[in-house]
C-alpha cells in the first residue's frame, strides 16, 4: 500500500498527520506543497477530484490530504 499526504509544515494537522504515521511505523511519502513541483501536483488533484467540491465552495484549501493507492481522503 502505498501512501502519499499532500501538506505543508506550517500546518499543525499535516505535523499531526506525519506524526501518526511515524507513530505507527507506517511509511508515508510527504509531498511537501511548498515544493513546486508538490504544489502542482496537489492543485491537479483540488481541480479534478469531488472530494474538493465542498472543500473549495467553503473556500478552504483541504490539507493535509491522503493518497493511498490512487483513492484520496482527508482522514488520517
Amino acid at each position: 500500500m502505498a501512501i502519499k499526504v499532500y501538506g505543508t509544515t506550517q500546518r499543525p494537522d499535516t505535523r499531526e498527520c506525519l506524526a501518526q504515521f511515524e507513530e505507527k511505523n507506517i511509511p508515508v511519502e510527504f509531498m511537501d506543497i511548498e515544493k513546486l513541483e508538490n504544489l502542482k501536483a496537489f492543485l491537479r488533484i483540488r481541480d479534478r477530484e469531488p472530494i474538493y467540491d465542498e472543500v473549495k465552495a467553503n473556500g478552504g484549501v483541504g490539507i493535509p490530504l491522503l493518497e493511498i493507492d490512487g483513492s484520496y481522503t482527508f482522514d488520517f
